[in-house]
C-alpha cells in the first residue's frame, strides 16, 4: 500500500510561466501599439488607456471583494482587457464610453461567468461591440485634430487610393492602437519569441482572409491591394492579440487551425460583403462561441486500438 501512486486532478504537466507573467508579457507586447497611438493622436489617447485600465481593475477588485472571492487582480488580466479595449476606441470618443465598456467587459462578460478562464467570449472585444451597438455614432466618428478625412478602410470601401506606407507606419486616422501595422507586428513577434502564442491561429487567420481577397476581392493577386486590406482597420490587432486569447480559443492543434480559418473566412465575408467597414470583432466573437464544438471534433485520437 505504501508504494501506491498519488493520483491528482489534471493538468498533470504544468508550464513554468505563471498567469501574471504571461499577462505582463502581453502588456509589454501591446506597448509599441499603445505608444504609437499616443504619439499619433496625442495625450487624449493616454487618457483613454488610463480610464479603461483603471476601471477594469477596480471593477474586478470590487466584484471579488463584495462576492467574497479571492482577489485576483494581481494576475494583470484585467489590465490587458482595459488596454485592448482602449486601443480599440476612436480617440475623440467621450471618456465615459471607456468607463462603460470596461464595466461591461469585466463585470458582465468575465466575472459573471466565473472570472479568468471561464468567460466564453473575449471581454475586450465584447466591450467594444457593446459600445459599437449602443453608441454607434461615437464609435464610428474618427475625425480628430490630426486627421479629418475618412479612415483608410472607409477610403478603400469607397474605391479611393490609400498609400500602403502610411498604413504600415500608422500615420493615418482610425482607432487608437490599430493604425500602425508595424507596431502591432512588433508586439506579435514578441509574443511568438516568448512562446506566449504560436503561429497556428494568426497564420490561418491571415491565410484564409488573404485567399478570400485574392479570389473574391475582384483584383486578383494585387500586392498593393492586399497590403492595403491587411494593414487597415483592426485586423492586425485582432488577429495577433484577440484571436489568440487562451480562454476563448481551442486548445487542440487542429482546432486552433480550424478556429483561425473560421475567423479569417468570417472576417473576409464581413469585409467584402458587409455594409459596415469592419467586421473582424464579430468574426472573433462568433468563433469564440463555436470553440467548444471545434474542440470536440478535433480531440486527438487516443493511443491504442479499438476492437
Amino acid at each position: 500500500m505504501e508504494n501506491q501512486m498519488n493520483v491528482s486532478a489534471s493538468p498533470h504537466i504544468r508550464g513554468t510561466m505563471s498567469t501574471s507573467g504571461i499577462m505582463r508579457l502581453v502588456i509589454l507586447a501591446l506597448l509599441p501599439a499603445a505608444g504609437f497611438g499616443i504619439y499619433n493622436f496625442g495625450i487624449r489617447a493616454l487618457y483613454h488607456m488610463l480610464v479603461c485600465v483603471v476601471t477594469c481593475v477596480l471593477t474586478e477588485f470590487t466584484y471579488e471583494a463584495f462576492a467574497d472571492r479571492p482577489v485576483a487582480v494581481g494576475d494583470f488580466s484585467s489590465m490587458v482587457t482595459g488596454l485592448l479595449l482602449a486601443l480599440s476606441l476612436p480617440v475623440n470618443a467621450p471618456l465615459w464610453m471607456g468607463f462603460a465598456g470596461s464595466i461591461f467587459a469585466i463585470l458582465i462578460v468575465k466575472m459573471f461567468f466565473g472570472g479568468i478562464g471561464q468567460n466564453i467570449v473575449n471581454p475586450a472585444l465584447a466591450g467594444r461591440c457593446f459600445l459599437l451597438i449602443s453608441f454607434a455614432g461615437h464609435m464610428t466618428n474618427f475625425v480628430c485634430d490630426a486627421y479629418t478625412g475618412p479612415t483608410p478602410l472607409e477610403a478603400l470601401k469607397q474605391g479611393e487610393a490609400v498609400d500602403p506606407l502610411y498604413l504600415i507606419l500608422g500615420n493615418t486616422g482610425g482607432c487608437i492602437g490599430e493604425t500602425s501595422a508595424l507596431a502591432i507586428l512588433a508586439g506579435g513577434i514578441l509574443l511568438l519569441a516568448f512562446g506566449i502564442i504560436n503561429l497556428r491561429i494568426p497564420a490561418s487567420c491571415f491565410a484564409v482572409f488573404t485567399g478570400m481577397l485574392i479570389f473574391l476581392g475582384g483584383k486578383g493577386f494585387d500586392e498593393i491591394y492586399l497590403v492595403q486590406e491587411l494593414c487597415s482597420g483592426g485586423l492586425m490587432l485582432a488577429f495577433w492579440f484577440m484571436a489568440t486569447d487562451y480562454t476563448t480559443s481551442p486548445i487542440t492543434k487542429q482546432g486552433q487551425i480550424l478556429y483561425g480559418m473560421l475567423i479569417g473566412a468570417l472576417a473576409g465575408m464581413f469585409r467584402l460583403y458587409g455594409s459596415a467597414s469592419e467586421g473582424v470583432s464579430y468574426a472573433i466573437l462568433l468563433a469564440n462561441l463555436l470553440t467548444p464544438m471545434i474542440e470536440k471534433v478535433t480531440v486527438p485520437r487516443a493511443f491504442g486500438r479499438r476492437h
